[in-house]
């Protein structure tokens, strides 16, 4: 059996020197798992490929091929689905918007698969090999105990800046209105602690990255993890809630156990919309401190911040970048408030007639996709890229990198952005012109 798993093309930011691309974002640990997942007795030959930083091989003959789905990536995955069923390849579709979507994904497979794989995926291939494969497969239970290792050994060397991702922890307690993991019910869930460690010990880079969602909303799971890993002396970096200033213990321990990197999820500096999105426990006159506490000990900060959200008007830009460069967040990200189907922020927002299109590729958080409370979609898709430029500016930047632990790492990572600010200010379509339309794959 002759299995491809592709991942489409998300348009993440990736250097490209001639045929050679490197993205700059963590290794997907969904194709990998995946391929780990394959029965051993179906004696099965298994590729990868991510769009992202390779091609697609749509010459080359697979029995079956599974895609990977983001909202963003909808739209482009229908067309290799389509493109694959077209040569009598069967096509199975799997992720988070077929999830959200599954009526619409149906259309484009032979099979779809509902929430987490870990047993709803060997089970299809089993099927699909005695012909007696399903349309659609959704395993009740969540069992990440024991898994097997991600075949890391079938993704494109030197693809990633990081390459060797691992995950403790699945799905998130918060419920951010925007949010798609509460909008699937992926709930929370934790692995055995030993299964990480024994993870971790057997990559044998020093760097490795946590891909999860929120690797210390449960507090004691996460001190006892962070203490597991001191011996194996690993650098690592993950995701966080600016919550994490308020434990000084924690932030101990992720030090000792090598943190060197944290998202940080600040997403506001204004409170009123900090409680509009569910994310009260973040609490803007902290910002300050929970950075100093982390540059304390030596922990580069990416911050991540939203536009467009109800209470935000055509200031909140310029106040977002002073609020950036005074406190000094290493390195910022930006997004733009959007409402993934079928989460709350889209019900309420199509209720009041605000969605402007159900166009998949744009959202992606880059792109405006609902009239804004306060001001116009171009006012906030301009006030947008005007905080990418001036924030990204060399003073700025200087401003920045010259005070962090890291300065090359800093200086360099923001330098790595201007590529991404040049691509953002040449993009053709910024804003999806034509009204609400309910097929949205009738457009490219």
């Amino acid at each position: 059996m002759k299995i491809l798993l592709v991942l489409p093309d998300a348009n993440i930011h990736k250097l490209s020197v001639g045929p050679l691309n490197i993205s700059f974002r963590e290794a997907p640990l969904t194709a990998t798992t995946l391929a780990a997942l394959v029965p051993e007795d179906l004696d099965a030959e298994v590729s990868i490929i991510d769009e992202s930083v390779s091609n697609i091989p749509f010459d080359t003959y697979f029995d079956i091929v599974g895609i990977s789905v983001l909202t963003g990536t909808a739209v482009r995955a229908y067309e290799i689905a389509d493109r694959f069923r077209e040569k009598d390849v069967t096509v199975v579709l799997g992720g988070v918007h077929v999830t959200l979507i599954p009526d619409e994904a149906k259309k484009h497979a032979d099979a779809i698969v509902i929430g987490f794989a870990e047993q709803s995926w060997p089970q299809l291939l089993h099927d699909f090999a005695m012909n007696i494969m399903q349309p659609v497969y959704k395993q009740k239970n969540v069992f990440i105990e024991k898994l097997p290792i991600p075949r890391r050994d079938l993704q494109k060397r030197m693809g990633y800046m990081a390459p060797n991702t691992v995950f403790a922890t699945r799905g998130c307690k918060a419920a951010c209105d925007f949010c798609s993991v509460p909008a699937a019910k992926f709930g929370w869930h934790k692995r055995p602690i030993p299964d990480v460690i024994d993870e971790i010990r057997q990559i044998k880079s020093k760097r490795i990255v946590f891909n999860d969602v929120h690797l210390v909303e449960d507090v004691e799971y996460a001190k006892e993890l962070f203490k597991a890993m001191i011996p194996l002396k690993k650098k690592w970096g993950g995701l966080a809630t600016t919550r994490i200033g308020n434990d000084e213990e924690m932030l101990d321990l992720m030090r000792q156990s090598g943190c060197v990197y944290l998202l940080l999820g600040f997403e506001s500096i204004n409170t009123m919309s900090l409680n509009d999105i569910n994310k009260r426990f973040n609490n803007v006159n902290d910002y300050r401190n929970v950075v100093e506490k982390l540059h304390d000990r030596n922990i580069i900060i990416q911050g991540c911040f939203i536009f467009g959200m109800d209470q935000d008007d055509k200031y909140i830009f310029d106040c977002t970048v002073q609020t950036i460069n005074d406190i000094k967040i290493d390195i910022p990200r930006f997004a733009i408030y959007t409402p993934y189907p079928n989460t709350t922020a889209f019900k309420r927002l199509k209720k009041e007639g605000r969605i402007l299109h159900e166009y998949w590729p744009h959202y992606d958080t880059q792109h405006v996709v609902f009239q804004p409370a306060k001001m116009s979609p171009v006012e906030l898709d301009n006030g947008f890229r005007l905080a990418y430029r001036e924030t990204f500016k060399i003073g700025s930047v200087l401003n920045r990198a010259l005070t962090s632990a890291y300065f090359p790492i800093t200086f360099f990572g923001n330098l790595a952005y201007q590529i991404y600010i040049w691509r953002l200010q040449h993009d053709p379509l910024r804003i999806y012109q034509q009204t609400y339309y309910k097929d949205a794959l009738c457009h490219t």
